[in-house]
């Protein structure tokens, strides 16, 4: 049985770009809401209709991380006092993902952190894409609803009709995420295993796998500074690999990322937008999830299975 309680879609002050295209796609327009800000930054946000007994859907990725999260909690607190009926945060980029363990003594699990507070402030369910890992949907003690990227990177690489494709993973955590989208396509996985010295900085890689005369696709959650997967891509082709892409989620591009990207033996660099590219990029290909958030809101509503959005390998 359908639900009776309407549905309201609101967008936090960052994620409009992307909200109105969900609700657009969903039927109906963006609720009412205003974002003021005191002198010293301190954010107070409003809705301007009423939300009582309402299914509210609250659109915020979280970039800058910390700015567009205190944002999202802020939101999440007002339509609770506004008795909403039920509150999604629906966060496209889950900012602080990375940090989801003590890889070493004295730093916070921050993921596990950011998923306490949400739920303190009111969340009753999460609805998320391609997070840096999929244990950290245990770190809620709500329902989350994890959405694949997978959706909208397949039938694009398929359109592309290469041949000889080889997917390939940046570093070896990401061994499954390869194994997974290569099943899609009956291709050989290869890896890049390589050392940082810090974050942010590779120190060494080498290539596990024949890339010879391959049409190599990488396949990673986001891309930061983009110096991993540029040099990741030389290597393959210095290998003998015949083409070089890359499939990244959530393009953060900080720092040099777009320069880096420009110069390197990348052909394309496939994203979605999940967050917005903050200059243009000749060899950036930009995929919109938009569509799929819409139809996840949609099955929410109607009770029905969201493992039915999610494409299988033949």
């Amino acid at each position: 049985m359908a639900s009776f309680n309407p549905i309201k879609i609101f967008s936090g002050s960052q994620s409009n770009y992307l909200a109105e295209k969900v609700a657009r796609h969903y039927g109906r327009d963006l609720g009412g809401y205003n974002l003021r800000k005191f002198s010293d930054g301190e954010m107070s946000p409003s809705f301007e209709e009423s939300i009582r007994g309402c299914d509210v859907y609250l659109i915020q990725s979280t970039f800058n991380s910390s700015e567009n999260f205190m944002e999202l909690l802020l939101m999440i607190d007002a339509v609770k006092r506004a008795s909403a009926h039920k509150i999604t945060a629906v966060i496209p980029y889950f900012g602080y993902a990375r940090q989801d363990r003590k890889d070493k003594p004295r730093v916070p699990i921050a993921a596990k952190l950011v998923a306490n507070l949400l739920t303190a402030a009111g969340a009753e369910q999460i609805m998320t894409l391609d997070l840096h890992a999929g244990a950290i949907q245990g770190f809620f003690d709500i329902p989350v609803v994890h959405l694949e990227g997978t959706s909208v990177f397949v039938p694009y690489i398929k359109s592309l009709e290469l041949d000889n494709l080889v997917v390939a993973s940046p570093d070896v955590g990401g061994a499954a995420r390869a194994r997974n989208f290569a099943k899609f396509f009956n291709a050989d996985i290869i890896l890049c295993d390589k050392y940082r010295k810090r974050a942010n900085e590779v120190a060494s890689m080498q290539v596990i796998g024949d890339v010879k005369d391959a049409n190599v696709v990488f396949i990673d959650d986001l891309i930061d500074t983009g110096g991993t997967i540029c040099k990741a891509a030389e290597l393959v082709m210095s290998k003998g690999a015949k083409s070089v892409r890359a499939i990244c989620t959530h393009p953060v591009m900080s720092g040099p990322a777009h320069e880096r990207i420009r110069t390197s033996m990348l052909q394309e660099l496939i994203v979605t937008d999940t967050i917005p590219l903050r200059e243009e990029n000749e060899k950036i290909k930009v995929l919109s999830v938009s569509e799929l958030f819409a139809k996840a809101i949609g099955r929410i509503r109607d009770h029905e299975s969201i493992s039915s959005l999610f494409i299988n390998p033949a």
